[in-house]
C-alpha cells in the first residue's frame, strides 16, 4: 500500500511512517490540481492544508484513509469520502496549547501596544510616556466562545493572568461550566454584554457563520478587546472595522479573509483602520501562525503516525470523523461456528438471500483455531427459516438473536 503525505510534515513523523509496512511518498509540493492527478494506487492519504475535492476522492479508487494532520476537516470533502467507504480522522487538541499561547500574546500586545512600541523603538524614537499608558489585565472578565480543547486551554491560563473566565457554547452547561473552574453565559448576547474581553474559538459551520457581527459588538462595552484565532468566516468584518472606529474596539486576529495561497503578498486593506492609541481602537493581525510551533507540529505529525500505525495494524481508525456513531442495526445475531475455510462465507450467503442488510461484523477465533463467534448487527430481524438454514450447516454450532436497545 502508498502512503502518499502532500503537505509538510515534522521530519521525524516520516521517518516513523517508513518503518511501517507501507509505500511512502513525500510530496509536500503538490497543489489541490495536482493532487488530483496523484492518487492513483494511494491507499493513505495524509493533508494539513491541502483541500481534498470530490473530484480527486473519485478518482482515488484504491484510497482507504484521508489523515487531516490538524484539527477539524473543512478542507476534505468528507461527504464525497463517506459515499465511497473511504475513513476521514484528523488530530484533534494536538494544537491546543499553541493556540492559547497566541491568544494571550496577543491580549498582551494588544493591552501594551508591544508591536508599536519596538517599532518605535526601531525607529531611533524614545516614546516612554506614550507606551507606558497601559490599562493591564488583572481583574478583567473574559469571554470564551467555544470550550473545545482550545477554549479550555485558555480557560486554565486565565487564572495565571488573573482574569475573571467565562464560558459559553451551545452545548456547555452551568455544571460542566463549575467542572472547569469558569463562569456560565446562557446566550452569547448575555456573554458578549458581561465580558471585557471575547476570545473566539469554534468551528465553522452554518450556525456559527458571520456569528459575530454588528449586534454582538455593540453589545460589548466600549474599548473591549476582540481576538478571533479560530476562523475568519465567523466574523462580520465590516462589523468588526466598525466597531473598531466607532465603539474603540481593540482587535486581534491570527486569520484574515480571503487567506492567500502560494503567495507572498496580501491586500493591506483591512489593517488600514486606525493607529494604535491609548484611548482607540485599533487592529493587531498575525499571518496564521496560531498552530504553528514545533511543539504543535511534532504533536500533530505524533497524533498522524499513531492514526495510520492503528488502521494499518489494527484495522481501527481513532479520530474518525465520518463513520456513524448511532447505528440503525436493532437485531445482533451471534453465531459459534467451526474455524474452517467457507463456513462463515456460507452463513453470509443466507443472509443475502434473504435480503437481511448487516451494518457491523466481528469474527473473534478462539485459542487453538478450532472455533470462532461471529456477531453481525443487522436491519431487521432473521426469519426462523433463515435461522434454520444457517443451523442446518454442519460447522455451525449454535445461533442466537439479540434485541439490541433502541437508542434513537
Amino acid at each position: 500500500m502508498r502512503l502518499l503525505i502532500a503537505d509538510k510534515l515534522h521530519p521525524r513523523a516520516v521517518e516513523e511512517l517508513r518503518t511501517l509496512p507501507v509505500d511512502v511518498v513525500y510530496e509536500p509540493e503538490l497543489t489541490r490540481e495536482t493532487l488530483e492527478t496523484k492518487l492513483t494506487g494511494v491507499g493513505i492519504l495524509v493533508v494539513r492544508s491541502k483541500e481534498v475535492t470530490r473530484k480527486a476522492i473519485e478518482g482515488a479508487r484504491q484510497l482507504n484513509l484521508i489523515v487531516r494532520a490538524g484539527a477539524e476537516t473543512a478542507t476534505i470533502d468528507v461527504k464525497a469520502a463517506s459515499e465511497r467507504g473511504i475513513y476521514v480522522a484528523n488530530c484533534p487538541g494536538k494544537n491546543s496549547s499553541a493556540v492559547a499561547e497566541l491568544v494571550f500574546g496577543l491580549l498582551v500586545s494588544i493591552d501594551r501596544r508591544i508591536p508599536d512600541a519596538v517599532a518605535s523603538l526601531r525607529a531611533g524614537r524614545w516614546e516612554r510616556t506614550e507606551y507606558a499608558k497601559a490599562e493591564g489585565l488583572i481583574g478583567k472578565t473574559i469571554g470564551i466562545v467555544g470550550l473545545g480543547a482550545i477554549g479550555r486551554d485558555v480557560a486554565q491560563r486565565c487564572k495565571a493572568f488573573g482574569l475573571h473566565p467565562i464560558g459559553w457554547s451551545r452545548g456547555l452547561s452551568p455544571a460542566r461550566a463549575a467542572e472547569l473552574g469558569i463562569g456560565h453565559a446562557a446566550t452569547l448576547e448575555e456573554l458578549a454584554a458581561k465580558c471585557d474581553i471575547l476570545t473566539v474559538h469554534l468551528a465553522l459551520n452554518d450556525r456559527t457563520r458571520g456569528m459575530f457581527n454588528k449586534r454582538i459588538f455593540d453589545l460589548m462595552p466600549k474599548r473591549s478587546i476582540f481576538i478571533n484565532c479560530a476562523r475568519p468566516d465567523l466574523v462580520d468584518y465590516e462589523a468588526m472595522r466598525e466597531a473598531i472606529t466607532a465603539r474603540g474596539m481593540r482587535v486581534g486576529i491570527d486569520v484574515v479573509p480571503n487567506e492567500p495561497r502560494g503567495k507572498k503578498e496580501i491586500s493591506a486593506e483591512l489593517f488600514n483602520v486606525a493607529p494604535a492609541t491609548a484611548t482607540g481602537g485599533f487592529l493587531y493581525a498575525t499571518p496564521h501562525i496560531a498552530a504553528s510551533t514545533d511543539q504543535a507540529q511534532l504533536s500533530i505529525a505524533t497524533e498522524t503516525v499513531r492514526v495510520i500505525r492503528s488502521f494499518l495494524l489494527e484495522g481501527e481508525v481513532p479520530n474518525v470523523v465520518n463513520v456513524m456513531n448511532l447505528s440503525t442495526a436493532r437485531f445482533q445475531m451471534v453465531i459459534r461456528m467451526l474455524d474452517k475455510v467457507g463456513t462463515f462465507a456460507n452463513v453470509l450467503a443466507v443472509i443475502k438471500r434473504h435480503g437481511i442488510n448487516v451494518e457491523e461484523v466481528t469474527n473473534t477465533v478462539f485459542e487453538g483455531g478450532g472455533a470462532s463467534c461471529a456477531k453481525l448487527r443487522v436491519v431487521s430481524r432473521p426469519s426462523e427459516g433463515c435461522m434454520a438454514e444457517i443451523r442446518a450447516f454442519d460447522e455451525v454450532l449454535h445461533v442466537d438473536i439479540v434485541t439490541l436497545p433502541n437508542l434513537a
